[in-house]
């Protein structure tokens, strides 16, 4: 384990001390070099708000912060500079890949857990590309990102067994629901992180007075059924954050959680109402995997 910040500055030196020290002195110089060289909570939070505020993200990215709140949500999470992270499908636009890529760089490292695609399927093909494009746009925030295909259940392991401190998953369960994927999924990121590991959930938060449609063709899920579902998988919650949530969502819309922006599915129709009420309510989860 690396030594703590007091076991540094606890050792001193003096160059006056005779010979037989001097073994010591090189033990305990090592040590503080390797305390110096391990980012700080400081600098994960300035690394982070700087990634955040780096003018190559997209203005329409940036505007969404207001909702979305990268920086609360991933210190909620424990994000590290030196932590090994999965983002899970992180979307063509590499929303969170923007701001996570160059915060791990230097000292950690980054996996994007990316569906495979699907040949003649334009939508699949478009999105694939435009993931590729961006991480080639600037190889000063994403030349160290790995790519890997994973579909849950179904294709090789994105990372070997208990290699992991942290896996990202921004409102993707609805989807692993409506494919019937959700076990799997979380048994796989069981298996990759270390003992103790954060699983780090955001989605679409249902109406808990409504029962759990076992699809979520809504896009909605209801907090409780997710905690089940996760903790079915050996998962324990450590940590509820209501950073995500909008109380203005009502969760009842013609054409589910996409009528409201930025997808806004109805169009221009009641456009204004659905601006007024923002983007969806969401619940932002922490879980562990628990030490044995």
């Amino acid at each position: 384990m690396s030594p703590s910040r007091d076991s540094c500055d606890s050792i001193g030196c003096s160059m006056k001390r005779p010979a037989r020290h001097i073994l010591p002195l090189l033990f305990a110089a090592g040590l503080f070099a390797g305390c110096a060289a391990q980012p700080s909570r400081v600098q994960t939070v300035a690394a982070l708000e700087t990634a955040i505020a780096n003018p190559a993200r997209p203005a329409a990215d940036r505007a969404r912060d207001v909702w979305r709140h990268p920086r609360q949500t991933l210190l909620f999470f424990g994000l590290r500079q030196d932590q090994r992270v999965a983002e899970i499908s992180p979307g063509a636009g590499g929303w969170y890949t923007q701001i996570l890529a160059p915060v791990l760089r230097d000292h950690g490292h980054l996996i994007a857990a990316v569906p495979p695609v699907v040949p003649g399927n334009a939508y699949s093909e478009r999105g694939a590309k435009a993931f590729s494009d961006l991480l080639a746009s600037d190889p000063a925030r994403f030349d160290r990102v790995e790519v890997v295909e994973y579909t849950p259940g179904a294709t090789a392991a994105f990372a070997a067994p208990g290699s992991l401190d942290l896996v990202l998953t921004f409102r993707n369960v609805h989807n692993w629901m409506g494919r019937g994927q959700a076990e799997a999924a979380f048994a796989d990121f069981y298996r990759a992180l270390k003992p103790g590991g954060v699983l780090g959930v955001v989605e679409h938060r249902g109406n808990e007075l409504v029962p759990q449609d076992p699809k979520a063709g809504s896009g909605y899920v209801n907090q409780a059924y997710a905690v089940r579902l996760i903790e079915a998988a050996g998962f324990r919650l450590v940590g509820v954050s209501e950073v995500n949530a909008n109380p203005r969502d009502t969760k009842d819309y013609p054409r589910g959680v996409w009528t409201l922006p930025p997808v806004y599915t109805e169009g221009d129709k009641d456009r204004a109402k659905y601006t007024a009420i923002g983007e969806s309510d969401r619940f932002t989860l922490k879980f562990i995997k628990p030490r044995r």
